[in-house]
């Protein structure tokens, strides 16, 4: 039975998920990718998504880290 995430929403509650779980979490793009098995189009909407919303933010080193509250 395959569980992963079919749609752009449901990978967005993942990443939310795991940053909340990690708090330091930082990652760059090509982790994010591997991390969770994402394709390059996926990935990219996901990040801009949770840079748009100000969950994440990219540091000057092209990292995705929390935002702060």
């Amino acid at each position: 039975m395959d569980t992963q995430p079919v749609d752009i929403h449901d990978w967005l509650a993942v990443i939310r998920a795991e940053y909340h779980e990690i708090p330091g979490l930082s990652l760059t793009k090509p982790q994010v990718q591997r991390l969770w098995g994402l394709d390059d189009v996926t990935c990219r909407t996901a990040l801009e998504a949770l840079e748009a919303t100000k969950f994440l933010r990219r540091t000057a080193d092209n990292r995705y880290v929390r935002e702060r509250a």
